[in-house]
């Protein structure tokens, strides 16, 4: 396997189970719920088991529940007939639709509101659902993995997510371990992300061992997104790995620090909500890009601008093409 196992399924004992299930279940149809804390490596885990299974000629389609309004989240899994509501100018494919032969991957399902829930689980019974507004039942043939980062238990006893929908979900269940729990994978994920980086950027940044110590021991409560921004840093900052000790020495680490005086503000609230706004707009466009597989015509239709303006925005955001990532 290529950058969906490398090295993050091998690194350490407890991944090398996890890697032993995927081959168990790769080939068969059973759907995954997949457990973890934000940026353990859910979608890389994901992607794996697509890549091992007989669909990894199929398309893998990531919807990400969460970052999709309410009000239309039925119309981006299923799809929608002309004329099914206001704006709906043509017959628009789902989904699960796209997932045709390959796997659909729901991530964030926790977030998907309860009537929804009741459709999605109906689904999961045959693979047969109609469009919204729709009268033809379609069938569609795709394996489900599902992802969460919340409690599902909890949701389950305050009524906010179907215990019914949650068994049909967990047939197999992989719970992926924080970084802080395999801190022996750190130093070679942290070359690896060296490695990618450099060849992205075109640098030839390297750690010194006293970096790579400190990597080793910072707790990491952003998991492995959160190692591979640091590196990132590093690799494009010249003092980046002073930035990253000094933010170690000010106990900038994730862990309990002793009391202090409390942070001043020092943005002004417009400063606050422009970095606010790059950072929706960053998750946006990385969304709309991983819908359409990185058709960038199609994703400046969708977004409605132009094709130059995306381009400068992809390049603004530091977003990179599947097809030009280092593997």
């Amino acid at each position: 396997m290529t950058t969906d196992r490398a090295p993050l399924l091998d690194g350490s004992p407890k991944m090398r189970a996890i890697l032993t299930i995927i081959e168990n279940i790769a080939d068969t149809d059973a759907t995954v719920l997949i457990r973890g804390e934000s940026g353990v490596g859910k979608d890389l885990v994901a992607r794996a088991i697509h890549a091992q299974s007989g669909r990894r000629a199929g398309p893998f389609v990531k919807v990400n529940c969460a970052a999709i309004p309410p009000g239309l989240l039925e119309s981006e899994l299923f799809g929608h007939e002309k004329g099914a509501f206001t704006g709906a100018h043509r017959r628009k494919p789902g989904q699960f639709e796209y997932a045709h032969g390959g796997t659909l991957y729901l991530d964030e399902i926790a977030e998907l509101p309860l009537a929804l829930q009741a459709k999605l689980l109906h689904v999961l019974q045959d693979f047969r659902f109609t469009l919204v507004g729709g009268q033809r039942e379609l069938a569609v043939e795709a394996r489900v993995i599902a992802a969460t980062n919340r409690d599902l238990e909890r949701a389950l006893t305050r009524g906010e997510f179907r215990e019914d929908l949650y068994y049909r979900l967990n047939v197999v269940e992989l719970r992926i371990p924080p970084l802080r729990e395999r801190r022996e994978e750190i130093p070679k994920l942290a070359e690896w992300f060296l490695a990618r980086f450099n060849a992205q950027y075109g640098r030839q940044k390297q750690l010194t061992p006293e970096t790579l110590v400190r990597l080793s021991q910072h707790p990491w409560s952003g998991n492995v997104r959160e190692l591979e921004n640091a590196v990132r840093r590093m690799v494009l900052l010249t003092d980046g790995e002073q930035v990253f000790e000094a933010q170690v020495a000010h106990g900038r680490t994730g862990q309990a620090a002793a009391p202090g005086p409390a942070r001043l503000v020092t943005e002004s609230l417009r400063e606050i909500a422009r970095r606010g706004a790059r950072e929706a707009e960053r998750k946006a466009l990385a969304e709309v890009l991983e819908r359409v597989r990185w058709n960038r015509a199609a994703a400046s239709r969708i977004l409605k601008v132009s094709y130059k303006t995306l381009l400068n925005k992809i390049a603004a955001c530091e977003l990179t093409s599947p097809a030009r990532r280092v593997v």
